[in-house]
Order: C-alpha cells, then sequence, then structure tokens
C-alpha cells in the first residue's frame, strides 16, 4: 500500500468498516475468458476467534458455482461512506470512502448447515432475528469465503478552505 498513512490494520477497524458496508464484490479466476469474474453479492459477516469468514447465498447452479469448483481462491471488496470531496483553492478533488480487501479460499456450506450461514446473512441486514421462508432454504446454496489476509483503508479528511459535496 502506497498511501501507509491511510492503511487500517486493527481488526476491529476492519469489523466495523465490514459492518456498514452493504455490498461485497468477489473476484474469481476465469480460466476461459482469461480475465477475472467479478460479481457484487450481499454477505454476512461471521467472527470466530482470529478466523474471519464472509457468506453468500446463490442459486445452486450458476457461473460463480462453477468457477468455485475449479478455483476456490477469491478476492474480496468492499466499500462505504464514500463523498466527493473539493479542494476549492486548488480546483481539485477526490474521493472520502472506507474500504475492505482481502482474499481467501471459498467453500461449499454442507446442507445442514446452510440455515446457519442465511441466518449470519440476514444479521447482517437486519438488527433483529429476520423470518425468512424455509422453504426457500433447498434451493439456496450457501458459501463462505474463508478470509486469509485483509487490510482496510480510509480517506476522511477535510482541511481549512475545502468544501465536501455529498
Amino acid at each position: 500500500m502506497i498511501r501507509k498513512d491511510r492503511e487500517i490494520t486493527d481488526r476491529k477497524d476492519q469489523l466495523a468498516i465490514m459492518a456498514a458496508c452493504d455490498v461485497c464484490r468477489i473476484a474469481l479466476n476465469d480460466p476461459e475468458s482469461g480475465f477475472p469474474y467479478i460479481v457484487p453479492l450481499n454477505f454476512g459477516v461471521d467472527v470466530q476467534g482470529d478466523e474471519v469468514c464472509l457468506y453468500f447465498h446463490s442459486a445452486r447452479v450458476g457461473r460463480k458455482l462453477e468457477l468455485i469448483a475449479e478455483d476456490p481462491r477469491a478476492s474480496f471488496e468492499m466499500d462505504c461512506d464514500r463523498k466527493f470531496i473539493f479542494y476549492d483553492e486548488r480546483m481539485s478533488c477526490t474521493m472520502g470512502y472506507r474500504s475492505v480487501i482481502g482474499r481467501g479460499v471459498i467453500e461449499m456450506v454442507p446442507d445442514e448447515e446452510r440455515a446457519a450461514g442465511l441466518d449470519i446473512l440476514m444479521a447482517h441486514y437486519h438488527a433483529e432475528e429476520f423470518p425468512y421462508n424455509p422453504k426457500t432454504i433447498p434451493a439456496t446454496r450457501v458459501w463462505r469465503l474463508k478470509v486469509t489476509d485483509m487490510t482496510g483503508k480510509m480517506r476522511d479528511n477535510v482541511h481549512p478552505g475545502e468544501s465536501r459535496w455529498t
């Protein structure tokens, strides 16, 4: 990371950013096209000791599941608090943000653990327990990305003489 002054290494701060995000983008390896396959997803976060897992759901078939079966390694990115910052005196601009990026390995959640995985996902978007139709569980694939490494980054400074447009 070039701007070490913006790096967030504290795990608690990284998790706070994750809690504020509503979309996680994952990048999978696509050997057929030779390009990364990137998809935005709803997600949930589970922390057990030092282990962080991101939970996702999808249909039981599809391109991303095919790619995961071929190569379960993935990168992820999520960001929040995006704010346009305009520097009046310099007549230039930038963006304020908080973000987390990382890598990990994806594994399919066993059928008997799908409901628990969906509960983790739902807890990210609903403060209270959210009842969902259990009839949807058999049609849903739940999978998790076990994070192997991640870092955060933040830009949120406004100096005198600057204005922020949101």
